[in-house]
């Protein structure tokens, strides 16, 4: 067999990828008030026979207080087009800012609820299945100051949701 580094591998790879290079938004609320933020930290996998996302989100990001408080959220990944204005929703906060308007996005609504935006190429539609905050005494093998200070932010809170909708664009 041959060795590759993980981003060489076509499925994983190409995942990986994605969500550390190219970014995602992620959106809970409803479609009259919402909150999105750009993340590059999060999986997917499986857990308890079910397809699975995480994602991270710090208590003091807008976007928080929407995830705690609706049953279901979003990821969606888009086209290179949209770089700019997935920067801006990871720079800019929404207690500032209306997001959706200042991007151009359209805010839809899953067949189950869960709110989205059609603009993205591909959109997971997740139901909260577990929740827990990070804590330093588990974490092992790196200094937790390189990602937790005063400059980047306090600990994470992490959110795993069951895939229940998947949208894509129309080929």
């Amino acid at each position: 067999m041959q060795k590759l580094d993980l981003t060489q591998t076509k499925d994983i790879g190409q995942l990986i990828h994605r969500l550390d290079k190219e970014w995602m938004l992620v959106t809970a609320g409803t479609p009259e008030a919402l909150g999105t933020m750009t993340a590059s930290w999060g999986s997917v996998g499986v857990l308890w026979n079910q397809p699975m996302v995480t994602i991270f989100i710090r208590p003091e990001r807008h976007t928080y207080g929407f995830v705690e408080a609706e049953d279901r959220f979003s990821i969606a990944f888009f086209g290179p087009q949209w770089r700019d204005a997935l920067a801006f929703c990871g720079k800019e906060s929404g207690r500032d800012v209306d997001k959706v308007n200042a991007c151009g996005f359209t805010v839809a609504e899953g067949a189950e609820g869960g709110v989205y935006f059609p603009e993205a190429e591909l959109v997971l539609i997740c139901k909260k299945r577990y929740r827990d905050e990070i804590t330093r005494d588990k974490m092992q093998g790196f200094d937790p100051a390189l990602y937790y200070n005063e400059k980047k932010g306090g600990l994470h809170t992490m959110y795993m949701g069951e895939i229940v909708e998947v949208y894509t664009k129309k080929d």
